[in-house]
């Protein structure tokens, strides 16, 4: 712990300092390829995205108060009323079994409820049907999408003013659909559906990531407006030295925000079998560590590569260099004499 904690005072004194800038190519390379493999992966291995039946629309069962959670108990009752349906079951809490199936007509529905209630032994009461139609599904899509892109927006332009340049917001504009493609690549990759409950998560991870990079933008901010014409740092090494400062930082946040969701996750998924739990959850672990990465390794790099082009700060590096050589002349000189 001691030495972490001075490798923290050395980051941000810069005794010690990491070239997270200068390597931007990589760091460029490394997320190219994460993002190809979560566009690509999901189609490859699993033919696209798994959508929950809020998506898709179709019909649902959840038996409750059984002895027994057998997954092949649920199938064998559907297929005895519908063979060619193939249900998604999983378990709820100790005591329950959610089925979920294509739309089924109302006959198909009672059905399959009185078949469930009697593979499980419970009464019918204790079966509990619902039915989501195709065109609601498609209203929550949009709804989700059009959440997205607001908020997307609103961000961009709060963090154009709040910065007053709207590069710095075009380069947490796109760490943000960074994560987003990455945490939605690891849902198809891995085949978890993506539900309501997914899609808050996705959304809130976004506002996880946009707080990282706001608190390392606002270092950078600090770390640039010092630089006058005397100073001997870059715009890009007043850059990479913010990031430096704050990377303990970052990291220490995220430990501490990735454990409690974990421990959500573990409790929502192999304890409580609650699937909103773990659709949260997931897409919150996911994002924060994925955040953490696109904060540190895309957005501020970006950023420089943004603004490298500018003549008042290709004037700053030139004055900056320039200062350095001529604060190393004399002790040169001193050294020749």
């Amino acid at each position: 712990m001691a030495s972490f904690s001075q490798l923290g005072n050395d980051l941000y004194t810069g005794a010690r300092s990491l070239n997270i800038v200068g390597r931007r190519k990589l760091w460029y390379l490394i997320a190219g390829g994460m993002i190809l493999i979560a566009l690509v992966g999901p189609f490859l291995l699993r033919g696209g995205f798994v959508f929950g039946i809020e998506f898709t629309g179709g019909s649902e069962f959840v038996v409750s108060q059984t002895t027994s959670q057998s997954q092949t108990t649920a199938t064998d009752a559907v297929a005895s009323v519908a063979p060619d349906v193939v249900p998604k079951v999983s378990t709820v809490g100790s005591d329950g079994v959610r089925i979920q199936t294509d739309q089924m007509s109302e006959g198909e529905t009672t059905e399959v409820r009185d078949a469930l209630a009697a593979a499980y032994d419970v009464p019918v009461t204790e079966v509990a049907t619902s039915f989501i139609g195709a065109t609601w599904g498609q209203d929550i899509t949009g709804q989700a999408l059009r959440a997205l892109i607001v908020f997307l927006v609103l961000a961009g332009i709060i963090m154009a003013i709040y910065f007053r340049t709207w590069k710095m917001s075009v380069a947490a504009m796109v760490a943000l659909l960074h994560d987003l493609v990455i945490t939605a690549g690891f849902y198809g990759i891995t085949g978890f559906e993506i539900t309501p409950a997914a899609v808050i998560g996705f959304l809130t991870i976004l506002g996880y990531s946009l707080y990282d990079t706001v608190v390392v933008f606002d270092k950078i901010r600090e770390n640039t407006n010092f630089d006058g014409s005397g100073s001997s740092r870059t715009f890009a090494e007043s850059v990479n030295l913010a990031v430096n400062q704050t990377l303990v930082r970052s990291i220490n946040t995220s430990v501490v925000a990735a454990l409690p969701v974990a421990s959500i996750l573990f409790i929502g998924a192999f304890v409580l079998g609650a699937g909103t739990l773990r659709d949260i959850s997931l897409a919150l672990l996911i994002g924060i560590l994925v955040g953490t990465y696109s904060t540190i390794f895309i957005a501020s790099p970006l950023y420089v590569q943004l603004r490298a082009g500018e003549a008042a700060i290709r004037r700053h590096d030139k004055q900056a260099l320039a200062a350095r050589a001529k604060a190393s002349t004399p002790a040169a000189e001193s050294v020749t004499a």
